[in-house]
């Protein structure tokens, strides 16, 4: 049944039960049509065509979910609120009249402007899932684009999601396509019908239906409420959740519902107050109260009586294609002008519209209805007008001829014909359920002739063995197809090839069919290239190989597409045997050193790999693991002589040999040797850092003359050889250079002839380049006793690599020349003491270092020693941190170190405060140049002053130390609460009996509520002995206690309040104390004064003073006495007390007595300085500095 055109979004269904069918006769007689049966086209799973003009005035897309419930044609008085009304509705099929308007259209529809990928329509079983999906590119859009499923025209599937009906969007980066997805789950078979997807982004549109066939259904249609299709999905039912559009679908299967007296929503609506609409549309399921308000108020304005109509037309008629409908319209002036409009376009007489006059009746009568005459009508008389619609039902195609089972061969062409019951009817082919849709470059094609419908499979395979049905509104018919292979034929086989090298192969077969097939190689597919063709022609098909290569022998099989059957092959590459000597000289000569390994190593080639054999005088040498043996692999053969020796030398042959011939080379080896090792050099002289070696040429040259020779060197310790010369030495002598002094060395030889360097010789002895040190420095007397001398100097400035072995000192008496030697042993140390010498003698002193290469020159003491011991008077070296009061914290340890100096050996008295000190609580330990005083634990009474007597016979020496030994301190003597006001308490304490042995930095002060007792510290570091406690909680009751603290911190114990402090919660009021205002008056005073000033003529001068003052005092300058007043020389300043005079440029005349004078309430003074004016004498003395006349000086 055709599809109704919805053009107004506020126009509803009205509930109403389709009334009985009646014979057609009698609809096309009275121009009447029962209520439309259901659409068969949508058991067929095609959708009729639309009419894009009609849906585009409406805004929509049509909905199929109207047309289940059609009107009557002619409606009685009494229910024409159930009848179905639209406004300017038509119902539309493929066989429009505007067939080439609607080729247009559906020609530009078809090019989508934004899917990539269009829903296709499918088919499903009862209880199975479905998907469809849709795919937009994502390339030119910014944000992602809507998309809505329809069921129908115009019901939205997204409020339909739950467990039968999954909607899903995903997005791929890489590509940038959105894919959207409709799952529909467990099928029934009323979701069969006809669905649509809309996306839209921005100003672009693009829409796809596509039909979805449920199979395996039974069951009568049952009549349509259209009141259904405004009710609530699944409500208070067993299928909640479901997708509840059955109402307004075709159904295959329904629930039997219980029947319930019919009600008419219209007349209750009509009759209702507006305040019972909502009440009613709940009670009866209406969704759509605001649509059936509208309407409602149409029909009461069509209600109103028509002053130029006795009898309006009624709100529908419904006609068969093809029949004949009647309009009657009765007119209460028969004088008034009619006019009969279609789509507000009037209609004219002809052979299809005949108007008839009866009376006050007019008449128009449409013959042969076609679906494009599915409108709206209107006729107009004077002003008033009356409408109606015309619902035109297409008759369902029936299928007259059923498909047939067909059996066909692979590449033949198979048709399967059905023939249906009207010309050129719409017909859908489906292969295993699906939908063949033909193309350009399908392989399907349909071949319609009038009602034979055709479907053609060029070039069948197997494939397209399945089960195809044919599909019309009406019926439906299917049938198998069963494809089979022809069975195959080798006429011609593959056959073996050997060839040769470079040469072309050619594999040929011949079968009995024109078919496909794949090559391989040992089990590889074969890849054709610019050497390698495959070739297929009819049924010959050949692989060709031009230039055949070693990598081309294989076994080759051909296996036709779809049979199993193979046809093999081999293919045998062969080549000649090849000897390359290209790497060898032009006399294919080999040297090779005696002693070496030889591994000659000649590139062969030949397919299949030749046979070497090598031999040296008639005497094969064979592959083994003696030292002269052959190695053999496919692309060489190796000669190998482990050791070569002198008698190696000679020729060798290669014989090489395989199916494809043979070939032949000879070789010359030749031995040679290096010459022998040298004899060990000898080292004639040595110098700091050189040396001459000479040594004799080698007994054997090698067979070769010697060409030269290369000298090494090393240290003795060392393993680490050095080459001396890059050049060859062609001499037997060679000074090498560059030594380290001190360093043994070892050289040796190296004899190099045309084949080599032979072995190094044996090493020379070791020889170390030497060189004596400086003389010692500061040669200096350390002390002198009346029978000894002690002597101390420095080291050399020049040691030396050869180090320093030690010293020795020398000393001869005044007026001879025999120097004695101090020390029998060399001595390590700077200082030596000589001793034994006879007392008040004189005596010369010297002193030589001595290294491996001897002894240094000696150093000199400059004048004769007295032997003779001097007193030193005493004197004591306190160190500085001692020089006042050394301060230590108890159980710290105390240890002073106080040099001294004296000879002889001073007497040493330590005193405390004046008497010894006890040796049992301090350790004193004495030495020749300091005392020390050591204690492990100091204690407080370790405090004191401690002296240090230093005495030499007569000489005394004193010193004085200081030790404090402190602790901390004790508590407060007593903590007293002066006074608790507001939050504030004042507290007072007297300061410690015991401040630990030094000064109390200051107090620490607590505070603890009564009630838990649990001490804050309020005041840290305080140094008063008084505090005011703020910030109190009122209410609470404190107690106070303070610390006392010096250096070593807090006092063990702290001092507490005896009484608390009572917070009161009223307060008590505080009176401020009076204070007199201090008196800031003062009497000018001037705080710098003026100083005398010499100042140079033609230079600023200024005069400086500060002077204090309340109230702030008046300055005033004089110079001898008399004011200065605007005088455009002098500028006066004034800046925060301190006065300034500028005088600008002066001369001699200004120069003068200068007075600076302040004056105030309270008092005056003045203050005077004097200024002289230098004049510059002309000329200078030194750059920059001006010369001044006599007396004159610059300040």
């Amino acid at each position: 049944m055709p599809e109704p055109t919805k053009k107004e979004e506020n126009e509803v269904l009205a509930p109403a039960p389709a009334p009985p069918p009646e014979e057609p006769n009698k609809e096309k007689e009275a121009g009447t049509a029962p209520a439309k049966e259901p659409n068969k086209e949508k058991e067929a799973g095609t959708a009729p065509a639309k009419e894009p003009n009609k849906e585009k005035e409406a805004g929509t897309s049509p909905g199929k979910d109207e047309e289940d419930a059609s009107p009557p044609v002619a409606l009685p008085p009494g229910l024409g609120s159930r009848a179905l009304e639209r406004k300017d509705s038509e119902w539309s099929i493929g066989e429009s009249p505007a067939g080439e308007e609607q080729d247009k259209q559906n020609a530009n529809s078809q090019l989508s402007t934004l899917f990539v990928e269009k829903p296709q329509g499918g088919s499903v079983k009862v209880g199975e899932n479905i998907t469809f999906i849709a795919k937009v590119k994502a390339e030119d859009l910014l944000r992602k684009p809507t998309v809505k499923w329809f069921k129908g025209k115009w019901m939205d599937l997204a409020s339909k999601a739950g467990k039968h009906l999954q909607l899903k969007e995903t997005f791929e980066r890489h590509s940038r396509v959105y894919t959207f997805e409709m799952q529909i789950i467990k099928a029934k078979e009323n979701y069969a019908g006809n669905y649509r997807c809309e996306v839209t982004y921005k100003d672009k549109f693009d829409s796809c239906s596509f039909d979805l066939e449920v199979h395996e259904s039974t069951g009568t249609t049952p009549n349509i409420d259209i009141r259904s299709a405004f009710k609530r999905s699944g409500e208070g039912q067993d299928d909640a959740g479901e997708l509840d559009f059955s109402g307004l679908l075709k159904r295959r299967e329904v629930k039997q519902q219980e029947e319930q007296p019919e009600v008419d929503v219209w007349e209750l609506l009509k009759n209702a107050k507006p305040s019972e609409y909502e009440k009613i549309a709940f009670q009866y399921g209406i969704t759509d109260l605001r649509g059936m308000l509208k309407r409602l108020k149409r029909m009461r304005r069509v209600e109103k009586k028509s002053a130029a109509f006795a009898r309006i037309l009624d709100p529908a008629y419904q006609v068969d294609k093809g029949g004949r409908v009647r309009f009657v319209v009765e007119l209460a002036d028969p004088k008034l002008e009619v006019k009969w409009y279609k789509n507000g376009q009037e209609i004219r007489p002809s052979t299809k519209y005949i108007f008839e006059h009866k009376g006050c009746e007019r008449i128009m009568f449409i013959n042969n209805c076609v679906l494009t005459d599915d409108s709206e009508y209107y006729v107009t008389a004077g002003d008033e007008k009356c409408s109606t619609e015309l619902f035109v039902r297409e008759p369902p195609v029936m299928v007259t001829k059923q498909l047939e089972d067909t059996k066909a061969y692979c590449g033949e062409r198979v048709e399967l014909e059905c023939e249906v019951s009207e010309d050129d009817a719409n017909v859908k082919w489906f292969k295993n359920g699906e939908e063949i849709i033909p193309g350009p470059k399908s392989r399907y094609h349909i071949r319609v002739e009038g009602k034979k419908h055709i479907l053609v499979i060029e070039g069948a395979t197997k494939a397209d063995t399945a089960e195809y049905s044919v599909m019309t509104t009406g019926g439906q018919s299917s049938a198998k197809l069963s494809v089979d292979l022809k069975p195959l034929k080798i006429l011609t086989p593959l056959t073996d090839q050997t060839v040769n090298l470079g040469k072309e192969v050619c594999l040929k077969c011949e079968v009995s069919e024109n078919i496909t097939g794949k090559w391989t190689k040992n089990g590889l597919p074969v890849q054709e290239s610019d050497r390698l063709k495959i070739v297929h022609k009819g049924r010959i098909h050949k692989l060709v190989i031009a230039n055949a290569l070693v990598e081309d022998e294989g076994d080759y099989v051909f296996t036709p597409d779809s049979y199993s059957v193979t046809l093999p092959a081999k293919v045998h590459v062969i080549d000649p045997p090849k000897i390359n000597l290209d790497g060898l000289d032009a006399d294919n000569t080999v040297t090779v050193i005696a002693g070496n390994k030889l591994r000659l190593e000649i590139p062969i080639s030949g397919e299949p790999p030749p046979k070497a054999i090598w031999s040296r005088a008639d005497k094969a040498i064979m592959e083994g693991s003696g030292r002269i043996r052959a190695e053999n692999y496919p692309d060489s053969t190796t000669l190998v002589i482990d050791i070569a020796e002198k008698d190696d030398s000679g020729v060798y042959h290669i014989n090489l040999k395989n199916e494809a011939g043979e070939a032949h080379a000879s070789i010359k080896i030749k031995v040679v040797d290096i010459p022998d090792p040298p004899v060990a050099p000898n080292v004639t002289d040595v110098g700091d850092d050189w040396c001459v070696m000479t040594w004799e040429p080698p007994l054997y040259d090698g067979g070769s003359p010697i060409l030269g020779y290369f000298i090494e060197r090393k240290k003795k310790q060392s393993s680490r050889w050095m080459r001396l010369n890059f050049d060859l030495c062609k001499e037997t002598i060679f000074e090498p250079k560059k030594m380290i002094e001190g360093v043994a060395y070892e050289v040796r030889i190296f004899a190099v002839n045309a084949v080599g360097i032979s072995k190094p010789s044996m090493p020379s002895k070791p020889f170390v380049p030497l060189a004596v040190t400086s003389p010692p420095t500061l040669l200096t007397v350390d002390s002198v006793t009346d029978t000894t001398v002690t002597m101390k100097w420095r080291p050399p400035d020049q040691i030396g690599a050869a180090g320093l072995d030690g010293y020795v000192l020398e000393y001869c008496f005044e007026g001879t020349d025999d120097w004695i030697v101090a020390n029998t042993e060399l001595i390590d140390k700077t200082k030596f003491t000589i001793t034994g010498l006879p007392t008040d003698s004189r005596i010369f002193v010297r002193v030589k270092a001595v290294n491996a290469a001897g002894a240094s020159e000696p150093k000199y003491y400059s004048q004769p020693i007295l032997v003779k011991e001097v007193i030193e008077a005493p004197k004591i070296r306190i160190p500085r941190h001692l020089k006042q009061t050394y301060i230590r914290r108890v159980g710290e340890a105390i240890n002073l170190v106080i040099p001294f100096q004296g000879k002889p050996r001073p007497e040493l008295i330590w005193t405390k405060d004046g008497a010894p000190i006890d040796k049992n609580q301090i350790n004193i330990r004495n030495s020749e140049t300091d005392t020390i005083v050591f204690i492990r634990k100091a204690e407080r009474s370790h405090s004191g002053k401690y002296d240090l007597q230093v005495k030499v016979e007569k000489f005394v020496e004193t010193a004085s130390i200081d030790i404090r030994v402190v602790d901390r301190p004790g508590p407060p003597q007593l903590v007293k609460i002066e006074d608790v006001w507001g939050e504030n308490v004042a507290l007072s304490w007297t300061p410690p009996r015991d401040d630990g042995n030094t000064a109390i930095t200051g107090y620490t002060i607590q505070k603890a509520d009564k009630k838990s007792m649990e001490w804050f510290t309020v005041i840290e570091h305080y140094h008063r002995t008084s505090a005011t406690i703020t910030e109190l909680v009122i209410g609470n009751e404190y107690y106070f206690r303070v610390f006392a603290e010096n250096m070593c911190g807090l006092s063990e114990d702290a001092t507490m309040t005896k009484e608390s402090a009572v917070i009161a919660k009223d307060g008590k009021i505080y009176k401020n104390p009076v204070y007199e205002d201090f008196d800031f008056t003062e009497a000018p005073m001037f705080t710098q004064p003026l100083v005398n000033t010499y100042a140079v003529a033609g230079y600023n001068a200024t005069l400086n003073c500060s002077v204090r003052g309340n109230p702030k005092p008046k300055i005033t300058w004089m110079k001898n006495k008399v004011a200065i007043k605007d005088d455009p020389r002098y500028r006066m300043f004034s800046n925060q007390g301190v006065c300034t005079l500028e005088i600008r440029k002066p001369s001699p005349y200004d120069g003068g007595t200068y007075c600076c004078k302040a004056v105030n309430d309270l008092g005056t003074v003045e203050i005077e300085c004097k200024l002289e004016v230098k004049v510059i004498y002309q000329g200078v003395n030194s750059p920059g500095q001006p010369v001044f006349l006599e007396g004159q000086q610059q300040l």
